[in-house]
């Protein structure tokens, strides 16, 4: 059914060092460096490099929340597209955009140039299979002078500033593409810190960039460690063995000193997805039984001890313009009666929380009526009988605005007749034709509000059912600031995190 896949949840953090102002930081004062020249930060990261740091996969991820890559586009606090390496743009017709670069310098020592930026952008074009933010978009890539670079998408496309600022679509020097098989960020990105060193799954080191165009940054490097277990993450932050350490888990939040617990609010919402196009709750009338049956108030009460909030929609409340939009779900269905119909369950252990949350709509849904058979498994080996709908329901955690930042993308490739990550399942005319009225609204706040129609629509189908928005909870030494604590997951460490 789809020729290419990737494990598109499995790096779920992001960072631009850009915008590291936009957002909230932890940390106390400062604590002194080392060697009179910024300590080095101590950072554990919850998943290790799974394709050798391709920008292209899951890897964008890590190479972007380590400060080591960036676009030419960023996310504000607001969710709009702002400045990183273009520092201007324009559109001049609803295909052409063109985008001036600032001056800027790659870890090689070789300058940002149009000519290189284009090549950057036809490479993750050319890209198999394609990332992302370019899924169902045909773009190319011209420089113009020296300074400017002309992108025309062969369809229009409004949003392009903010699919651009999408990790995946980073830019990298000439020398990255050196190889046929191999994309290589080493030494060629353009973020404020330079990896040095890769120890396979386990380690990295970074050193700081100093030619970096946003400036200085006050730590001296970075020593990374990958460790996927979230409570020996915890207990080296508490042991003094790092200085920051991401996702802590919820159950784990309760050992660390509330002075080095950092929790913000996400656009990450944990939802189960029901399969509406073949197995029993392909009846609509039984999705809706799925959906009465579901309380989801249980979830960020019990399951996140309080470090969630109940599911409202597909958009949470981090997505700060939704709630004021929201409407009523569309078409919805008459529940009907479960008589003992046995559906099958699934979710991952990536994140930990997950199984408990499948549980707990295990044993609701059978209190209904339902039989339910579980099964919980590593995401990678679960996402191709998924996206092949071998499942019934599906307990997701997705951010709604990972891939590229406009609403619409989500609904488009999650909830589409054609949507490459459409674990539900669903193909409803109405629910395509309104996502597609959204797609071609320009203007940003009248784009939000026919987003906001469109998922009346998907909530109507009961394919999708909110449980919870997430908070992220991040471990914060003492002494360390400048931690950027973003809800869109796109940021980590900037310029000014240091201890």
């Amino acid at each position: 059914m789809r020729s290419h896949r990737r494990l598109r949840l499995l790096t779920p953090f992001l960072s631009l060092p850009l915008i590291a102002g936009c957002f909230s930081s932890g940390g106390g004062s400062d604590s002194g460096s080392d060697d009179g020249d910024g300590s080095r930060l101590r950072v554990a990261l919850a998943f290790p490099p799974a394709e050798n740091l391709s920008p292209y996969g899951a890897d964008a991820t890590l190479l972007s929340r380590l400060g080591v890559t960036e676009g030419l586009t960023s996310l504000d606090a607001n969710g709009s597209a702002a400045p990183a390496l273009a520092a201007s743009w324009q559109q001049t017709n609803s295909r052409t955009w063109t985008f001036t670069l600032r001056e800027a310098t790659f870890q090689d020592g070789t300058e940002v140039t149009a000519d290189a930026v284009a090549d950057s952008l036809a490479h993750a074009v050319e890209a198999e299979p394609a990332p992302a933010a370019l899924s169902g978009v045909g773009l190319t890539a011209k420089a113009g002078n020296d300074r400017t670079v002309t992108v025309t998408t062969d369809d229009p496309d409004p949003v392009l500033p903010l699919r651009l600022s999408s990790p995946s679509l980073a830019i990298l020097a000439a020398k990255a593409y050196r190889k046929s098989d191999k994309v290589d960020p080493v030494g060629t990105a353009t973020g404020p810190f330079e990896i040095t060193e890769v120890n396979g799954t386990t380690s990295a080191a970074l050193d700081r960039f100093d030619d970096y165009w946003g400036g200085r940054a006050q730590a001296s490097g970075i020593d990374a460690r990958f460790i996927a277990d979230g409570t020996a993450r915890a207990n080296a932050l508490r042991t003094g063995e790092l200085d920051i350490a991401e996702a802590v888990p919820v159950a784990q939040a309760a050992t660390l000193d509330q002075g080095t617990r950092r929790d913000t609010a996400t656009t990450r919402t944990t939802s189960l997805l029901l399969n509406a196009s073949s197995g029993p709750l392909k009846d609509a009338g039984l999705r809706a039984a799925a959906r009465a049956a579901i309380d989801t108030s249980v979830f960020a009460k019990d399951v996140y001890e309080g470090y969630g909030d109940a599911g409202a929609g597909i958009y949470g409340p981090a997505v700060t313009w939704a709630a004021g939009k929201r409407e009523k779900p569309v078409g919805r269905a008459a529940a009907e009666q479960p008589s003992g119909q046995t559906i099958t369950l699934a979710t991952y252990d990536n994140r930990p929380e997950l199984p408990e949350v499948a549980q707990v709509v295990k044993e609701q849904l059978e209190q209904a009526g339902f039989k339910v058979k579980l099964t919980v498994r590593e995401y990678s080996r679960l996402e191709s009988d998924a996206l092949d709908g071998e499942f019934d329901a599906f307990v997701l955690a997705r951010n709604t605005l990972l891939d590229t930042g406009d609403p619409v993308s989500i609904l488009a490739s999650d909830y589409t007749c054609d949507g490459d990550f459409n674990i539900a399942q669903l193909c409803d005319q109405d629910v395509d034709a309104a996502v597609d009225e959204a797609a071609q609204v320009t203007d940003t706040d009248q784009r939000r509000d026919a987003a906001m129609a469109a998922e009346a629509r998907v909530l109507g189908s009961d394919a999708v059912l909110p449980l919870v928005h997430q908070r992220i909870i991040t471990g914060v030494a003492d002494g360390v600031q400048g931690v950027v604590l973003d809800p869109y997951e796109r940021t980590l460490v900037g310029t000014g995190t240091r201890r």
